[in-house]
């Protein structure tokens, strides 16, 4: 059973953030391979992830929408070997980090075992408006008025 997050009238338009989080938890229910979120500063945030064993011709990321997608497949290299012991994972994985709205990837690398991938996230604007109210029956068109109004007259 499942519990809505954004059931109150005072959520409008929140309903696709709740199936951002759906998503989100569906597709990070594995813990590998292991990863690390840090903030690089005050606009910047950096996923690193530990893939030990795989090259970069072995991994892809993608944008799919607001989700970030990194997938790792490997190359079945065993053969003519002889483990006496294989504790090193050599699987596939896919990880998935949901992206809030404006966030770019600025670039990924990889570097001793770890998969860096650069993020930024833009700073807001502040948005004012100002919502004429009219009379019943007027022409409303022209009603929202953006924050750049004529402050000699006060008029907008």
């Amino acid at each position: 059973m499942s519990t809505r997050l954004f059931t109150s009238p005072m959520f409008l338009g929140f309903d696709h953030l709740e199936q951002m989080l759906e998503r989100a938890a569906k597709t990070s229910s594995d813990g590998y391979p292991p990863y690390n979120i840090e903030q690089t500063g005050p606009a910047g945030l950096r996923i690193s992830l530990a893939v030990a064993g795989f090259t970069m011709d072995d991994l892809q990321i993608t944008q799919e929408d607001n989700q970030l997608v990194i997938r790792g497949r490997q190359t079945d290299d065993t053969q003519g070997r002889v483990f006496i012991h294989r504790g090193i994972a050599a699987r596939q994985f896919q990880r998935a980090f949901v992206l809030a709205e404006g966030i770019e990837v600025k670039g990924a690398w990889l570097d001793s075992g770890l998969l860096h991938i650069d993020l930024a996230r833009p700073m807001p604007a502040t948005k004012i408006r100002t919502i004429r109210i009219g009379q019943p029956g007027a022409n409303q068109s022209g009603a929202v008025v953006d924050g750049d109004a004529d402050q000699r007259s006060g008029e907008v």
